[in-house]
């Protein structure tokens, strides 16, 4: 089945970095459009009471951390984001994108 992360930053992360980071990946969220990494299923991002959250769904780990280790950790460091506070992996058992 598919894999799943949940990337948890704190305040000193938000809609700016978030926003700033998609732009430096030519990613438009509003529009979906983009040059999306092979294996994403679906991906969101949001701020909470304590900072920043990001939540995706793979068709692999390897996938991610090939896209982590790539394209998106050259943008999250040119736009200066820290590591994440909290990552949590999920072996997902079920998912559908309506």
């Amino acid at each position: 089945m598919a894999y799943g992360i949940v990337l948890e930053f704190d305040n000193t992360v938000g809609k700016k970095q978030y926003d700033a980071v998609n732009e430096k990946l030519g990613i438009d969220m509003g529009a979906g459009t983009g040059p999306w990494p092979d294996g994403l299923r679906s991906h969101a991002g949001g701020t909470t009471p304590t900072g920043f959250v990001v939540f995706e769904v793979w068709d692999s780990k390897a996938q991610q951390e090939a896209w982590m280790s790539g394209r998106l950790g050259a943008a999250l460091t040119a736009v200066g984001v820290p590591a994440p506070t909290r990552v949590t992996d999920v072996e997902i058992t079920g998912f559908n994108a309506p």
